[in-house]
Formats: C-alpha cells, sequence, structure tokens
C-alpha cells in the first residue's frame, strides 16, 4: 500500500512541470499548483511583492508535494475516509478541489445515505464512506472512479475548450479520462470504442 507521500509524490509526477494554458480555468500552473492556489496562500516566492507567473515558475516538485499534503489531503480531512478511497478522492481534489468530495458525496447519497453533498467532510460523510466499504471496499473505490471518470466527460459536454483535456487529437482517451481510469479496476475500463462513442457529439 502506497503511503501518502508517495501518492503525493505521483500527483506530482503526473501533474508535469510548468504550463499556461489559456484554456486551462486554473492558470498558470507548476507541478500542479496553480496561481490561484498561490495566491490564496500568499506564496511569493521570488520576494517582489506580488504572486504571479513568475512564482509559478520557481514551484518546485517538493514544495508543491508539501502544498498538496497540507492543504489537498490533511486540511480537508481525507484521512479520515476509507483507506481505499484516498489515493483517488485526494488525486481528484488535487485537480478539482472540493468537488471531489461533492462527487463522494453524491455517490453515497445515491447509494442511499441522508447526507449533504456539500464538498466537507464532516462525521455523516465519513461515517457514510466507511459504512458503504465495509464490506466491499474496492466497490466503492471502483464506483467512485466511475462517477469521476463521467464528471470529467460532463464537464466536457459543457464547456468545449476543456474537450482536449478528455479526447485528445487522434480520438483516443484524454488526460482526465486516464487518470480517472488509473483508480479503476481495469474490468471497468471504457474501450476505445466506447469512449469514441461517448464523445462522437463534440465533433
Amino acid at each position: 500500500m502506497l503511503s501518502v507521500r508517495d501518492i503525493a509524490d505521483e500527483i506530482v509526477a503526473r501533474e508535469g512541470g510548468f504550463v499556461n494554458d489559456p484554456d486551462d480555468p486554473g492558470g498558470a500552473t507548476n507541478h500542479g499548483v496553480t496561481i490561484h492556489t498561490m495566491r490564496r496562500l500568499g506564496l511569493d516566492l521570488d520576494g517582489d511583492g506580488d504572486v504571479d507567473v513568475d512564482d509559478v515558475r520557481c514551484v518546485s516538485a517538493e514544495r508543491a508535494r508539501d502544498i498538496f499534503l497540507s492543504h489537498y489531503f490533511e486540511a480537508p480531512g481525507l484521512a479520515g475516509l476509507p483507506e481505499a478511497l484516498q489515493a483517488s478522492v485526494f488525486d481528484m481534489y488535487v485537480n478539482a478541489g472540493s468537488n471531489a468530495v461533492r462527487l463522494l458525496q453524491e455517490l453515497l447519497r445515491d447509494i442511499g445515505f441522508d447526507i449533504v453533498a456539500d464538498g466537507v467532510i464532516g462525521p455523516l460523510t465519513r461515517r457514510a464512506a466507511h459504512a458503504a466499504a465495509a464490506h466491499a471496499p474496492e466497490r466503492l473505490a471502483d464506483a467512485y472512479g466511475i462517477a469521476r471518470r463521467n464528471y470529467y466527460y460532463r464537464l466536457a459536454d459543457r464547456r468545449p475548450a476543456s474537450r482536449k483535456y478528455a479526447r485528445r487529437r487522434d480520438g483516443g482517451k484524454g488526460g482526465w479520462i486516464c487518470r480517472a481510469e488509473d483508480f479503476i479496476s481495469p474490468r471497468y475500463h471504457l474501450s476505445a470504442a466506447e469512449h469514441r462513442e461517448r464523445t462522437k457529439g463534440w465533433d
């Protein structure tokens, strides 16, 4: 079983280095740390009195890992979730913020738990998640991963500029979809044909 630090290192590796894609609502990003996150945390790394793209360029992989551990795992309370869910929720929290928790809460509501989908991990969410995972934690992890994959498809449905993150130029699975499927059992991965069918309306 990977440690939380190992998972954070994998996220940093998956995110890659500096990018400033105008189609990305996150803005300038380095190792997955966005300029918005840096401004929220007041990370003026070059000491010039503001937080701008130059500061984003200064983010090291080690600093990114520490930011993720402190602000995307510990702060939202992901350690309180079943172990089988932690890696996927953590990875999505870096990618989509509190929507990662809201997605889990919506899944738990669909299963029948009476909780609010507010994006906050409180005692009711923890209790529901552990109850749902009690007998088949891998099934809950797969269900969450599938819901996450669907979330990315829906996001791309609504925002054409984001479709390049869900579908490659050659029509294959984009980074968002591959990222979600990294946390889903292989038997639930979409085939290339299924992916093309799901995205054919984007043409």
